[in-house]
């Protein structure tokens, strides 16, 4: 049961609309204008699908994710590098639901260009992502 969408403000239907959100409930879900007609998607759903993208990505740069993380906190010994291992591969999106995320992160995932778009169905349609210039 989600009690928050994680990603309240950055869901867009196909057609470029801000996806809204509310409580049936205790339960959040985005609602989709489907001409008209309000679809309530349960957030979970949703949030689950772009979740298992984060995660797969993370799983596939790992090591990079590690390496920024030791450059970010200035630290670069053996015991924070396996601390941060360790962490990278036990996050679960069930871990990241229960937690939430922070409104500040979202804000700043908005103002970077961040977009989910889904369909009337909640099914994942696009995740743009802002990307960063690669430097050789």
């Amino acid at each position: 049961m989600a009690r928050q969408a994680l990603f309240s403000g950055l869901v867009y239907d196909e057609d470029g609309r801000p996806v809204s959100t509310t409580y049936v409930g205790a339960e959040a879900h985005y609602v989709v204008d489907d001409d008209g007609f309000l679809r309530h998607i349960n957030s979970e759903q949703v949030d689950r699908q772009v979740l298992d993208v984060f995660l797969e990505q993370l799983a596939e740069n790992k090591d990079l994710a590690v390496e920024q993380a030791l450059n970010f906190l200035g630290s670069d010994d053996l015991f924070t590098k396996a601390a941060l291992d360790a962490s990278m591969r036990n996050i679960s999106a069930d871990q990241i639901i229960e937690q939430g995320i922070p409104e500040q992160a979202r804000d700043m995932m908005g103002m970077l260009g961040f977009r989910i778009v889904i369909n009337v169905h909640g099914d994942l349609v696009r995740l743009d992502q802002p990307t960063v210039p690669f430097e050789e």
